[in-house]
């Protein structure tokens, strides 16, 4: 018992140091932007359907916004029978906004998930605003069945939420009293648990949950209550050794080890931060071409004197930098080739004539868009190919010609892998950095990693062995050395973890590019209807979108041309219809706006979200086989 007490402490320490290791990451990392609080209510119906009402007090970072996405997983892999999916039809929809948001929802599917949109498209916010969301929906054949209960065992908030949720709380009722109530809370799989209180309503709280992390709880039934749970499956140990006595390490070896942890500890983090520090001064941040106007760059085979520090103000730019293609802008302005890329990438090689896009719709009473991709002859006239772009045509095309997007399901990601990695060669090899960014953040990550690691592992060794060392030594703290040490260890770690992402610099070259780009993007914004003839509408807008969905301003940059557009109809004369995509049905034009719609959700599905879930086959929660996102459902959300 004494030694469980000790091992639960030592737990309770080391998640104190991970917390102050990494919030400073994580406030970075979310801009401010949080969930204050999410509270779902779950009414479990005799026919093992599920009412839900969620209520997110979200909390927005600057800039603009127009409301949060909710992701639902309403699909899901099962164990077995093989060849076959679990659904969790999605009805009832709706949403409202006691602080006055906007409140207008649209529903849309995104891979293994429903997408409930809350928020104007057309009437945003600034800044940081506290909103709050009230969403409703039903889901069905939620109930798995047992011999003895039937069971709720549910993903309440998902694991796609890269922000922090500060509070989770939750209800269950149902047709009977819940018998008996879990709670799980953490990474992917995490058994950690959480609070949960079985009754006539089951009451579940969890708190201070990082990017990535989720809750899930489990409610059993009686059998009777819910007896409609058939599940809706579709086709497709070594320390320091001595007694209580005494230590066989003399006073004075035990002294010094006892210091050593001790300094070490404070130490270790000291020296890192001082390192780290220096490094990212000289080496982390991005060159400029000194005395030039950003954006430029010196004459052909010249050279200029390079500083290195911020960079100055843009100019607009009425076309994007030259060469470069939508994804390597993307990869340039966040040093990082994003999912984004990759499918803004798919959507330049068809309007380039690489591949045509057809909405197809599906689903039956509860329609669901699609897309089919057909790849087609390119123009004579087309230029070359990049490697990355031949890849990813490849790719998307390897089993069938044309092909729906679904269907890339659990195929596309050894791809997608591909395609990022020589995007970063791409980047590399023209210049614009001197060593690949997702390289030189890996080996820093690494590096930090391996120091927290070695914090863990001092600490499960040394923790509270290192107290007897300690009173042998004639030094005594309250921490134990072995403790001491292990913090420093998970700070330094931090440390480098966090500023090693700051080491992936830009040469002078890649600044100048991504001042180009950056004056593009202004372009892009402020561009005015009266300055865009009528008869090059259709391909400046169908050029430039894939450059606006990178930049996430195709909202703005479809706006611009439905002003065309209007003008030019006023005007007796008309725009006709990118030959690229083709909508839903009839085919008819539905606007630049309904174009800009359909590339948002179809952008997005380039995140691998239909990667099935092996614990939403119906497995029991109880028994000891329970874990976060062990459930059914999940998903994330967002904001947009």
């Amino acid at each position: 018992m004494r030694a469980r007490g000790r091992f639960r402490a030592f737990l309770t320490i080391l998640a104190a140091l991970g917390v102050m290791v990494w919030l400073p990451s994580v406030a970075q990392a979310a801009g401010g932007e949080r969930i204050l609080s999410f509270t779902s209510d779950y009414e479990m119906a005799s026919d093992g359907s599920l009412g839900v009402t969620e209520t997110l007090v979200w909390q927005f970072g600057p800039g603009e916004h127009h409301g949060i996405k909710r992701n639902i997983t309403v699909r899901a892999g099962v164990a077995s029978p093989p060849n076959k999916y679990r659904v969790y039809e999605m009805s009832d929809v709706g949403a409202s906004s006691p602080t006055g948001a906007s409140s207008e929802v649209y529903v849309s599917q995104l891979g293994a998930d429903d997408v409930i949109r809350i928020g104007s498209p057309t009437v945003p916010f600034e800044g940081a605003q506290q909103q709050t969301y009230v969403v409703k929906y039903r889901l069905a054949h939620v109930a798995n069945g047992f011999p003895d209960h039937a069971e709720l065992y549910w993903n309440v908030t998902g694991a796609h939420f890269d922000l922090p949720v500060d509070s989770v709380k939750v209800t269950v009722h149902g047709p009977a009293a819940v018998t008996d109530a879990l709670c799980f809370q953490g990474a992917d799989r995490s058994a950690d648990p959480c609070r949960a209180s079985s009754g006539q309503t089951a009451t579940y709280s969890a708190a201070g949950l990082a990017p990535g992390q989720q809750v899930s709880i489990v409610a059993s039934f009686p059998a009777s209550a819910i007896p409609a749970t058939t599940p809706d499956l579709r086709d497709g140990e070594t320390g320091f050794s001595g007694d209580d006595s005494g230590s066989p390490m003399s006073p004075p070896m035990a002294k010094g080890l006892s210091l050593l942890g001790y300094g070490g500890g404070l130490a270790i983090p000291a020296v890192a931060a001082a390192l780290m520090g220096t490094l990212v001064w000289r080496r982390g941040r991005d060159e400029q071409y000194a005395g030039l106007t950003p954006g430029l760059t010196p004459v052909e085979g010249a050279s200029g004197p390079v500083t290195r520090g911020q960079r100055g103000p843009v100019a607009v730019q009425f076309d994007p930098p030259k060469g470069v293609r939508p994804g390597l802008v993307g990869t340039i302005i966040d040093e990082e080739a994003n999912t984004i890329d990759v499918s803004a990438t798919v959507v330049d090689l068809a309007v380039r004539g690489y591949l045509k896009i057809e909405e197809v719709e599906s689903g039956g009473l509860f329609k669901r868009t699609d897309w089919q991709l057909t790849k087609l002859v390119p123009p004579a006239q087309a230029e070359a190919l990049a490697q990355y772009e031949e890849t990813l045509l490849a790719g998307i095309f390897a089993d069938a010609n044309p092909v729906l997007l679904s269907g890339l399901k659990n195929k596309f990601h050894t791809t997608l892998t591909t395609v990022q990695s020589q995007m970063y060669a791409e980047v590399t090899s023209r210049g614009w950095f001197r060593r690949s960014p997702d390289k030189a953040r890996r080996g820093w990550t690494a590096l930090g990693t391996i120091l927290m690691g070695a914090g863990l592992v001092s600490g499960s060794f040394l923790g509270f062995q290192s107290a007897q060392t300690d009173r042998v030594g004639g030094v005594s703290f309250v921490i134990p050395s072995g403790f001491v040490l292990a913090g420093g260890l998970l700070v330094a770690g931090g440390i480098i973890h966090l500023l090693g992402r700051r080491m992936a610099a830009k040469t002078a070259d890649g600044s100048a590019v991504l001042a180009q780009s950056l004056g593009f993007k202004q372009y892009l914004v402020t561009a005015e209807a009266r300055q865009i003839r009528f008869e090059e509408a259709q391909d400046i807008f169908s050029r430039y979108l894939p450059y606006a969905i990178v930049f996430g301003v195709a909202d703005r940059w479809a706006g611009t041309f439905s002003e065309v557009a209007e003008a030019a109809t006023a005007a007796g004369q008309s725009i006709g219809m990118p030959a690229w995509y083709v909508f839903a049905g009839t085919g008819s034009f539905d606007g630049f706006s309904g174009i800009a719609s359909g590339m948002d959700s179809f952008s997005t599905m380039a995140s691998g979200t239909f990667t099935s879930t092996p614990g939403s086959s119906g497995s029991s929660g109880f028994g000891g086989g329970g874990f976060s996102g062990g459930g059914g459902g999940g998903g994330g959300g967002s904001s947009w």
